[in-house]
């Protein structure tokens, strides 16, 4: 059995970034996705449906920061 690397990112800060600010990106910068926060910002956010996705994986906490550690608490 394998232990999950856990992030050092905060799980609610993460939810609550993506929530209110989701479609601008602004959780995948702060999770260190600079490539997609980038590409979320000129799509606002995948036109609604990549940010509803975002909310999804991060409120089941299957969401995975830049380094590939699981974003938990």
């Amino acid at each position: 059995m394998t232990e999950e690397r856990i992030s050092n990112k905060n799980w609610l800060t993460t939810l609550l970034l993506c929530i209110f600010l989701g479609t601008y990106g602004v959780h995948r910068f702060y999770t260190g996705k600079f490539g997609t926060g980038l590409l979320m910002l000129l799509t606002v956010g995948g036109f609604g449906i990549w940010w509803v996705y975002d909310v999804i994986i991060i409120a089941t906490k299957s969401f995975y920061d830049s380094e590939g550690y699981l974003v938990t608490d």
